[in-house]
């Protein structure tokens, strides 16, 4: 008990002589020339909040973009597109050719109001292989033929 309150009474006093508006030797606001550390300004507080860039405020642009991948040898066929008019509203497609053969064609709109709705629509037919049900196959080798254990009557001295 009587180390707890030590420990305890030691911790408040180290507090007291702590300056906390200036960084620490082993904080990286103690550098300010490195060029990935911005010292943030002190509002009075003991901690001052760090003053970082909201992500998201950009103004929104129109855009427009198509790619598309059709290589033979693969089986690889797919593309998309989409474009935007720069006011939240965004419209595009994307077809991607399946391993049944059919080819699978996703359009879709995105908009604040309604969000993102997809017309999806397939084209073609799709084409399995017959169904061959598997036969018995005998390995090919021969089962292992274990010898059986000989067990012999064990001589009882007689009495």
């Amino acid at each position: 008990m009587n180390v707890f309150l030590l420990a305890a009474l030691v911790a408040v006093v180290a507090s007291e002589g702590y300056d906390y508006s200036k960084p620490s030797v082993y904080s990286p606001l103690a550098y300010p020339t490195s060029p990935y550390v911005s010292t943030p300004t002190h509002t009075g507080t003991a901690h001052p909040s760090p003053a970082y860039a909201k992500s998201n405020e950009h103004t929104p642009m129109p855009y427009n973009f198509a790619w598309a991948v059709k290589d033979q040898p693969s089986y690889n066929d797919y593309s998309h597109q989409e474009s935007s008019d720069g006011n939240g509203y965004v419209t595009g497609s994307y077809r991607t050719l399946l391993p049944d053969g059919r080819t699978q064609v996703v359009n879709y709109k995105a908009d604040d109001y309604s969000g993102y709705v997809a017309d999806v629509k397939y084209e073609g037919e799709a084409k399995y292989q017959e169904y061959k049900p598997a036969s018995y196959k005998s390995a090919g080798y021969p089962s292992p033929a274990y010898p059986r254990p000989t067990y012999q009557n064990p001589a009882y001295p007689s009495p």
